[in-house]
């Protein structure tokens, strides 16, 4: 994958920005975090919202390496739109009395709420509703 000539955190980085460039988002408000597991290296892209500061699952990809990973997020973040579906989800958290909507692509609606309640536990959020979003 990697040339002889190819620096991987050189080209890591570079990939990180071009993810970065495509979804229109500062690096301050996105997470790469890398696991390896069975060999392979799991690339979960968390998006971070300034606006109700909350984490949410953008995407996961499954790759050879690290920088197999960052380029299957890379073709993914290049052609999602065209390809999942947009669902709006109105939320509050626990003990705040303030309405959040959020908005996410996806396969279908259970996988947009995977996506609101990645790496936290279910009771800390009570989803009102979630919309499948009309096609512009």
């Amino acid at each position: 994958m990697t040339g002889a000539g190819t620096d991987i955190h050189v080209e890591s980085i570079k990939l990180q920005r071009e993810i970065e460039s495509h979804l229109s988002i500062k690096g301050s408000e996105l997470s790469f975090e890398f696991q390896q597991s069975e060999g392979k290296t799991k690339l979960d892209l968390i998006t971070i919202s300034p606006r109700h500061n909350q984490s949410f699952l953008f995407q996961s990809v499954l790759g050879i390496d690290k920088l197999d990973a960052l380029r299957k997020m890379l073709d993914y973040v290049k052609s999602y739109k065209d390809k999942y579906q947009s669902y709006t989800v109105q939320w509050i958290a626990k003990g705040e009395k303030e309405l959040h909507t959020s908005y996410f692509r996806a396969g279908n609606m259970y996988d947009a709420l995977d996506k609101l309640y990645y790496g936290r536990d279910i009771n800390t959020i009570t989803v009102f509703s979630i919309v499948l979003n009309p096609v512009a």
